[in-house]
């Protein structure tokens, strides 16, 4: 037998899509990833149990820490993202918040711009400061001395979104990654609105990748799931983490010195917070999660294609204030998306309608084919208004800051036929 595709990085994004990380070979040949469905693995005897739990040894023991099926699903989305190592977790906001704690300890700081989804807002402005961690805010994410002027020697981490949830503003990744380091810190940055197939952020500096991979990773909008994928080679030994230094002198016999100056960051994220905290995916979500993934380059050239079609139809409707999308030519972050997203900008938008929150229920009680839901990145269209709903816990300050007003709606658009969707949308408008 000749099959080698699961472990060629030469192969295209597509291919790699259907075949990184999985030689059927180690499963009894089933070509399908099968479904490890236990809670626990067999030791096997003495000295076996002993590697695999001081890890010198890969393998498995409990669910908790690691399964099969999940394997996969983490070789595979490292090897799309061009990143050493990942791990996935029963969510994006586990994926987040993991990732912060293994990052900070108490007395820490978060850099971060406002223009976030809500719940990783509050997260660092309501939730880790109660255990020690703080969350410090840039006041203008595309002024790079915004962000020079909050960190300091506390400072872990500067954290962004590839696209701003809902205003979809663009940063510029390079510049922040180019600060980042300068300062002896890793830049983070959420995927999940483009996937790699539109922005592989390791290749403009960044160290750290999170993911909803509920959204468009699974793209079926049947689970909950999230990511962490690491670069590989950051400086975790720089003085300025000295949990890694700790842990490096404890795993540095039985893990080896090359495996933690690649990926110590999934390494203690891993047996730190995923096996001792219990975030884990379970291996069924994890299989559905491989599903949606095989598909993904061809789901998003279409989702990316209706995007702008639906964009420039309301942009150009009478009861529309303003669209905020990055592929419209009047974006002020068109350039950055030309530079950043060749394929496409992704399939979110916002948009400010006439008439204000009335104006904006009235197409919220009219559209036909948009779904109300808070989720994004399905195969279906969807549509909600996030000042009640994704952003509901913030000030209208806040709000303004990320973006969001009272008549601003986001879209999600699907796949359907593109001139669906806009008749849809026309006809709800039309009844302001």
């Amino acid at each position: 037998m000749s099959y080698k595709a699961y472990d060629d990085k030469n192969l295209g994004f597509t291919t790699r899509q259907l075949h990184a990380g999985y030689n059927p070979a180690e499963h009894y040949r089933s070509k399908a990833v099968p479904i490890y469905q236990t809670a626990a693995f067999e030791l096997g005897d003495y000295d076996r149990c002993v590697r695999l739990f001081d890890y010198s040894e890969e393998g498995h023991s409990y669910v908790r820490f690691s399964n099969p099926t999940n394997d996969v699903l983490e070789k595979r989305i490292a090897s799309l993202e061009g990143g050493a190592a990942a791990l996935s977790l029963a969510s994006g906001m586990a994926a987040i918040t993991d990732t912060f704690l293994n990052l900070a300890n108490a007395g820490d700081e978060i850099v971060a711009v406002q223009t976030l989804y809500g719940g990783s807002t509050t997260l660092l402005s309501k939730i880790l400061p109660d255990y020690g961690i703080t969350g410090r805010f840039v006041e203008d994410e595309n002024d790079i001395e915004s962000y020079e002027k909050v960190i300091t020697d506390k400072t872990k981490a500067i954290y962004i979104e590839c696209l701003g949830n809902p205003g979809m503003n663009i940063i510029d990744i390079q510049a922040v990654a180019d600060l980042a380091h300068k300062h002896g810190i890793p830049l983070v940055i959420d995927n999940t609105f483009a996937t790699p197939y539109l922005l592989r952020p390791f290749e403009y500096g960044a160290d750290i990748v999170v993911y909803s991979a509920t959204k468009y990773l699974a793209g079926h909008g049947t689970i909950i799931s999230g990511l962490v994928v690491e670069k590989g080679g950051f400086n975790w030994l720089n003085g300025k983490f000295p949990q890694f230094e700790s842990f490096y002198k404890e795993y540095e016999n039985s893990i080896g010195r090359e495996v933690l100056d690649r990926e110590m960051f999934t390494k203690r994220l891993r047996t730190r917070f995923l096996m001792e905290m219990g975030a884990h995916l379970s291996p069924m979500n994890a299989f559905f999660l491989l599903q949606g993934i095989e598909t993904l380059s061809l789901r998003m050239e279409r989702h990316t294609q209706n995007a702008l079609k639906v964009a420039q139809f309301l942009e150009a409707h009478p009861k529309v204030e303003s669209v905020s999308y990055p592929g419209l030519a009047s974006s002020p972050y068109y350039e950055l998306g030309k530079k950043y997203f060749p394929k496409g900008p992704g399939a979110i938008l916002s948009a400010n309608i006439s008439g204000g929150f009335e104006g904006a229920l009235k197409v919220l009680e009219n559209v036909r084919i948009f779904d109300y839901m808070v989720n994004v990145g399905d195969a279906k269209s969807l549509i909600v208004h996030p000042m009640s709903s994704t952003h509901f816990s913030q000030s209208e300050e806040e709000c303004a800051k990320a973006g969001v007003y009272k008549n601003t709606l986001r879209l999600s658009i699907g796949i359907e036929d593109a001139e669906d969707l806009i008749e849809d949308l026309r006809q709800a408008l039309e009844k302001i």
